[in-house]
């Protein structure tokens, strides 16, 4: 059999990525392939943030070529390319942030602020520049949760710097406040603030926005729904009944507004007792992914309720940058590398690519 770019093809067709599974030819993931003799060369682009994956990922597709007859030097060079993606129609994107993802719930106490802090740094650790805008105004949370105090610098009087921490951009009206300082302001003048923090930070080439959301379905959901380029939206549930019927009513809001729901995270979906290690449904269980099966949307994963979570985003370390290789940390990565993958398959932003038209008078 003649070795030719046709016959690596068909081999690559069969090579599935683990995280998506799809083959690298019908995603388009395998580029550039070059025969020359016995030696093989080709590049692997994932559009997804996968440091942890591209090894892997590259020594599965050397196996698979070295299976072929006659196939000698195998080249593989796996890389990540995010590129930005369709928002709600009548948004412009931010020119300096490829895509905004929100993590909403129906009710507070469910720990959304959390999990966003720790997706963030999950998406960060795997080679994205990530940012994280805290559009809780009444509650920000961000700055403790990230470990951040000061004030934004300014270099114009009219923008701020973002605040920085655990390779993190920030911005959050809570680094503008007195911590003890309450925020009596009515929705107008929230949605105004919501408006300027996101676009009057100097956010820097951020492949993803995460947007802690304020509890509910208000004002601030319905600015950001509105006004702000949503690439897609998380929202964060307890398996408790009560949780999950305003889980419901956040994720129809969505649904009307067009942002396409990414999934659900099911959290403090069991405690686990520190002193015995027990594992117990405390909130109940099964709620979350019942809610997926009757929407059609995915269920991307589950967390448990365990103290160290309240205690290392209580220290400013969340648990994916206080205990890395640890399983919680494994889990949070699993979820924001599924929610990567969701945002990757969705259609790509096409505005740049029309022409600008000026009409003249002659």
């Amino acid at each position: 059999m003649t070795l030719t770019a046709e016959v690596v093809k068909n081999t690559l067709s069969q090579v599935i990525d683990p995280n998506t599974g799809k083959d690298l030819v019908s995603s388009k993931s395998a580029k550039n392939i070059q025969v020359s003799g016995s030696a093989i060369s080709l590049d692997v682009e994932l559009g997804y943030p996968a440091k942890s994956q591209l090894e892997p990922i590259r020594q599965l597709v050397v196996s698979a070529l070295k299976q072929v007859p006659g196939v000698g030097d195998v080249t593989v060079n796996v890389t990540s390319k995010i590129v930005a993606h369709a928002v709600q129609r009548g948004v412009k994107l931010l020119p300096t942030v490829k895509n905004i993802i929100a993590v909403a719930s129906g009710k507070g106490g469910v720990g959304k602020s959390t999990t966003a802090a720790n997706l963030a740094l999950a998406l960060a650790a795997e080679g994205a520049a990530v940012g994280i805008l805290d559009a809780d105004i009444y509650g920000p949370s961000q700055p403790l949760l990230m470990g951040i105090s000061g004030r934004p610098e300014t270099t114009d009087g009219k923008t701020m710097e973002p605040m920085e921490n655990h390779g993190l951009q920030v911005s959050s009206i809570g680094f503008m406040i007195n911590p003890d300082e309450p925020m009596i302001w009515r929705g107008p003048i929230v949605t105004q603030a919501l408006q300027q923090l996101l676009t009057q930070t100097n956010w820097r080439d951020l492949d993803y926005l995460i947007v802690d959301m304020p509890p509910g379905t208000g004002d601030v959901q319905l600015t950001l729904s509105q006004k702000v380029p949503v690439t897609g939206a998380v929202i964060v549930t307890t398996p408790q009944d009560i949780a999950l019927l305003d889980a419901r009513k956040g994720l129809k809001m969505f649904e009307k507004v067009d942002i396409p729901i990414l999934g659900i995270i099911e959290n403090m979906s069991t405690h686990i007792c520190s002193q015995c290690g027990h594992a117990e449904a405390i909130f109940g269980e099964g709620g979350g992914e019942k809610m997926c099966a009757d929407f059609g949307i995915d269920f991307l994963g589950r967390l448990p309720l365990t103290m160290a979570i309240r205690e290392q985003a209580d220290a400013g370390k969340p648990t994916v940058i206080a205990d890395p290789e640890g399983p919680i940390a494994a889990v949070y990565k699993d979820i924001a590398r599924k929610i990567a993958i969701k945002v990757a398959e969705k259609a790509k932003d096409m505005t740049s690519k029309f022409p600008t038209i000026t009409i003249q008078h002659t």
